[in-house]
């Protein structure tokens, strides 16, 4: 199917660009979404006609969305999950969650703009992109922690504290000091 595209689309082209998509790809979202016309010879005329109009109403959202960015690059949320000893949640974060998060924050982002490559099923810090406008991308950071005094500490940068590990870390310790013990007394029997 051959469209003309009436906004910038990432991995597409420019507006104004007659591309040849997949039939579904254009019918069911770019058709859908005001993101395109099909290039028929009518369309085509009236896209000439609409072009200046199209050109100004992308500067204008790129402009706002560019006042928005300078407010929102490098921001961070924190999510309060259930997670099991590992770190591992019970579910995952969601584009809906950091939205939500964003917006108690006074933020206005619409979920579909936050873009999610994989599930966020770990504790930690996730930094991720945000596309405020198809030129305008920006990264914020998700805090995702089990409580306020770990999303703390995972913002300070300390790693968080398992149940368990303050007696791994003694059983190291006490190891290597065994082992360093041993050694020189097994180089003097050897010399």
């Amino acid at each position: 199917m051959e469209v003309i595209l009436l906004e910038r689309v990432a991995k597409l082209g420019q507006i104004g660009d007659v591309v040849n998509v997949r039939n579904g790809y254009g019918r069911n979202f770019l058709l859908p979404n005001g993101k395109a016309l099909r290039a028929t010879k009518e369309n085509r005329a009236r896209f000439e006609t609409m072009k200046s109009q199209l050109e100004a109403r992308n500067l204008e959202l790129k402009t706002e969305a560019q006042s928005v960015a300078t407010k929102l690059d490098g921001q961070s949320v924190v999510i309060l999950r259930q997670a099991g000893e590992t770190g591992q949640l019970y579910g995952s974060v969601s584009t809906r969650d950091i939205a939500a998060a964003f917006e108690a924050a006074g933020f206005t982002v619409d979920r579909q703009q936050i873009v999610l490559n994989h599930p966020i099923k770990m504790l930690g810090l996730h930094v991720l992109p945000v596309t405020l406008h198809p030129e305008v991308v920006v990264n914020v950071t998700v805090n995702v922690a089990r409580n306020a005094e770990e999303a703390e500490r995972l913002a300070r940068g300390e790693a968080i504290r398992r149940p368990g590990d303050e007696d791994e870390d003694e059983d190291e310790v006490e190891a290597v000091e065994e082992a360093e013990e041993e050694a020189p007394a097994e180089e003097a029997a050897e010399g």
